[in-house]
């Protein structure tokens, strides 16, 4: 599978799909492999824009590829794991012979440097998150460079233009990033060593993004940020989010806005009130807490407690009923005893969120939390996981038979065989939450459509249109 590009005025949608395209020989084919969070997604799909503008052939077949070029993602350990065991595949295809050279680029060149070329012997090329903007002519460069290609500058400082991508995403949602980097400082978290200091994109960047990508088919609008609550303090802003959102509502095709990454100190009553009372804004609260404990909360640098976050979920309740809450912690910090993880679990059943992801502690390289005593142990770390992530089931499973007989709006993703559609309503973000199956459904993706809901399996729900 090949496409050339031969022109990007504004913003190209792009789903990989097969087609056949006869291409000149000298040509390059660039095998594109992403990977990583949504912030990592939006480099990718800038770099495959001038990848593409740069008239070079794009494919994700790396096995035809001429160059390949890997967006890494840094952030924890099985992250590192997945990136590096992506670039020894490519190297390894390099020494077969099937491609001539291998690109690095991202987080993981920006966080490990030239300690990167010693590990894996063979990259051709390393790209920081400085200079993702290049990236058409490192890969012209590689192919005549005698030497490895380091393009690497020790402090991400940037604020990027995100216009002008090509998507990897559906053509009708897609990921709007009005910040970089992050200023928290918890004491387990390498996104700033990676990613800088906190940065606001300005107003007019963020709605010229948002205008185009609406523009190009999108009607969901994901925002997204290391932290979207701090928006636009560096600016010295004032409820600058709750202002952004009212700006955003007015783009007339778009019908969705999902806040995600919401910092819990960070949730204001005005932007409380700004969701309750918008029609666009979905009434989904993406809350990291990581923990409940207080000591455990003090080790980790997070500045709110117990008795707060209990008073932020009945306000939220409160105001929205509808509401659906994600959240996600950490289990295994150093000094969880068995009686604080119990606190933990305890909390979990109270709160009875409707989505919950979980993570093992890492000690990640460089932060403070990998210095701390009382390392709790692998085995440990492993069982209170698969403890919390059962009890969270059989809440979801619970809240799942009470949904039977609602009624939901669900926004089209695709359709499968016999035309079952894989669709979300508005408290199921897309690559990360559970799903609606829609019955007997041949709408096309990007529609909604209303529909009861007539049973669960685990945790999608199953649905048919009225």
């Amino acid at each position: 599978m090949l496409i050339k590009i031969l022109d990007l005025p504004v913003l190209f949608c792009y789903l990989y799909r097969p087609m056949t395209t006869k291409h000149n020989k000298n040509q390059v084919i660039v095998g594109f492999i992403a990977l990583g969070c949504p912030k990592n997604m939006v480099d990718s799909e800038r770099m495959l824009a001038q990848i593409a503008q740069a008239g070079l052939l794009v494919t994700h077949d790396t096995a035809g590829a001429d160059v390949i070029v890997i967006n890494t993602c840094g952030f924890i350990a099985p992250a590192k794991a997945e990136a590096v065991a992506a670039i020894r595949r490519a190297i390894d295809k390099k020494r077969k012979g099937k491609v001539k050279k291998v690109i690095v680029a991202g987080c993981l060149p920006q966080r490990e440097g030239v300690r990167l070329l010693k590990e894996i012997p063979g990259i051709d090329a390393i790209v920081g998150l400085e200079h993702r903007d290049v990236i058409a002519s490192v890969i012209t460069q590689s192919l005549t460079a005698d030497k490895t290609v380091e393009l690497l500058t020790p402090a991400f400082t940037r604020l990027y233009d995100d216009r002008t991508r090509l998507r990897i995403t559906p053509r009708h949602w897609a990921y709007l990033r009005i910040s970089e980097g992050c200023s928290r400082n918890c004491s387990f978290c390498t996104i700033p060593a990676i990613r800088g200091k906190f940065r606001s994109k300005p107003v007019n960047l963020v709605l010229a993004e948002a205008k185009e990508l609406v523009e190009s088919g999108a009607v969901e609008l994901n925002i997204i940020a290391q932290d979207i609550t701090s928006y636009g303090r560096d600016l010295g802003l004032k409820d600058a989010l709750p202002a952004l959102l009212a700006q955003l509502v007015k783009i007339v095709r778009l019908k969705w806005i999902r806040l995600l990454y919401l910092y819990p100190t960070g949730i204001t009553n005005s932007l409380i009130e700004t969701v309750a009372q918008s029609e666009k804004i979905v009434h989904y609260f993406d809350i990291p807490l990581q923990h409940i404990n207080p000591e455990i909360l003090k080790s980790m640098r997070r500045p709110h407690s117990k008795d707060n976050i209990r008073r932020l979920i009945e306000t939220l309740r409160a105001k929205i009923p509808d509401c659906v809450l994600r959240t996600t912690f950490i289990v295994g910090f150093p000094g969880e005893t068995d009686a604080r993880f119990n606190e933990m679990l305890d909390f979990v059943k109270w709160a009875s969120f409707d989505h919950l992801g979980c993570f093992t502690f890492y000690p990640e390289k460089g932060t403070l939390a990998a210095r701390l005593q009382k390392q709790v142990p692998d085995r440990v770390e492993k069982q209170r996981l698969k403890q919390l992530m059962l009890t969270q089931q059989r809440i979801v499973f619970e809240k799942n038979k009470s949904r039977i007989g609602s009624r939901l709006t669900c926004l089209i993703d695709n359709i499968e065989k016999n035309h079952v559609a894989k669709a979300r309503f508005f408290g199921q973000a897309p690559e990360i939450d559970s799903l609606c199956f829609i019955k007997n459904c041949s709408t096309t993706a990007g529609t909604f459509v209303k529909t009861k809901v007539i049973g669960c399996k685990d945790y999608d729900l199953i649905c048919e249109k009225f």
